[in-house]
């Protein structure tokens, strides 16, 4: 085996590893997300998150993790799209953004 062998299998493996993380975290965003739409009776839309960015960041203990934020569409109403983001933290949630939308309440609409 030559170095450039090794040096390339690592490479091709930190970047494999990368992303199967990277999808089980994006798994667990969903988790929250799907967990806070059920209580909240809002719906996920197309049933995606797009990836929006990923920052490495101290933690609150100093550990360097990935932030990273997804984006993706829910409705309350079935009519309105509205945005929103979830942040990650590692694999803990940090943060779950949504825009202002309507929430039916007993056939009355009021802004959330």
């Amino acid at each position: 085996m030559t170095l450039s062998f090794l040096i390339w299998s690592t490479v091709i493996a930190a970047l494999i590893s990368f992303w199967w993380q990277g999808d089980r975290v994006k798994s667990i965003a969903m988790t929250h997300v799907y967990r806070y739409f059920k209580e909240q009776k809002l719906q996920l839309l197309d049933q995606t998150m797009v990836l929006k960015g990923v920052w490495p960041v101290r933690d609150s203990e100093g550990s360097l993790r990935l932030r990273r934020r997804y984006s993706f569409e829910f409705t309350s109403t079935g009519e309105v799209r509205s945005q929103g983001t979830v942040e990650l933290l590692g694999a803990r949630l940090g943060q779950l953004h949504l825009d202002p939308h309507l929430i039916p309440k007993d056939d009355d609409r009021s802004l959330h």
